[in-house]
């Protein structure tokens, strides 16, 4: 029997941890895309220093991790305070066909992007079709 594979079987579950949903907003608002030979997922960090994000990946778990230090402390009349602060992480599965000893990670403009390549094992390959070797005649006599 030929069983179709697909490295990214977890996609769905990982698209909506990614995503959330409208009832349940997320932290951290992610796009996640397949791009060739890998996944790139983008975070907004808006506000958020470089140095501030941690990511980390534990066997098939990304982590990202962002702090924003909370401004509500200081000696400030506040009229309003409806941003943000504290810590926030994304926890996201990656399918098991993934090189997460290939992870990379870039921050630009408030966007922590982050490529994650699947695995050259799980990549799509030509196979060579090969001719048998010839069989010798039988002898009809």
């Amino acid at each position: 029997m030929v069983m179709m594979f697909d490295p990214f079987h977890d996609l769905g579950r990982f698209t909506e941890q990614v995503l959330g949903t409208a009832a349940r907003p997320t932290g951290l608002p992610v796009d996640a895309w397949r791009d060739g030979n890998g996944f790139v997922v983008e975070f907004d960090v808006p506000g958020i220093a470089p140095d501030a994000l941690d990511v980390q990946v534990d066997h098939d778990v990304l982590t990202v991790t962002a702090e924003l230090p909370d401004a509500s402390d200081q000696d400030r009349q506040w009229l309003m305070a409806e941003r943000p602060h504290g810590v926030f992480r994304r926890q996201l599965s990656l399918g098991q066909h993934l090189d997460t000893e290939h992870i990379e990670a870039d921050y630009h403009g408030g966007v922590l992007r982050v490529r994650i390549p699947v695995a050259d094992a799980a990549k799509a390959r030509k196979i060579a079709i090969g001719s048998p070797a010839p069989q010798p005649a039988l002898d009809q006599g």
